[in-house]
């Protein structure tokens, strides 16, 4: 409740602005979203940034697409109606997406051994016996 008078009061009307352009921008397919940086509404003209060159393209394609969209939003949803717009400027920005991509977490590769137990020790030295038998255990574990 707090959070609503507060999002309800002229100084914070920019926030009620960038929800609207994020349910504008959830409400488009998972590729413009990922496509699509930010966008903003100034005298009558939708400006939408993308954050690579060859979506400027398929998005001026898609205008009509975009402008229905946007007006089903304003129309449907109330605390939306202050997005009005009739054009759209689609130009390519520097920024990233506001879409979070989920980096896929690396894991630590496992390669199997290699090694083999197949070498013989001819050597009269008790340690370094001692130290070989323990390597050819180990590599005996690995194995298994």
């Amino acid at each position: 409740m707090i959070l609503s008078h507060l999002s309800n009061q002229p100084q914070f009307r920019y926030l009620k602005q960038e929800e609207c352009h994020r349910k504008f921008i959830s409400l488009l397919g998972a590729k413009w979203q990922k496509a699509i940086a930010f966008i903003y509404i100034r005298n009558e003209t939708l400006f939408v940034a993308v954050t690579h060159p060859g979506f400027k393209m398929e998005l001026n394609y898609n205008k009509d697409l975009l402008i229905s969209v946007l007006k089903q939003l304003s129309s449907l949803d109330t605390s939306c109606e202050m997005m009005k717009a009739d054009k759209i400027a689609v130009f390519h920005s520097k920024y990233r997406s506001i879409v979070e991509e989920k980096k896929e977490e690396s894991t630590v590769p496992y390669y199997s051994e290699l090694a083999t137990t197949d070498f013989k020790i001819e050597n009269s030295d008790s340690d370094l016996r001692e130290k070989f038998e323990q390597i050819k255990a180990r590599i005996e574990e690995q194995l298994t």
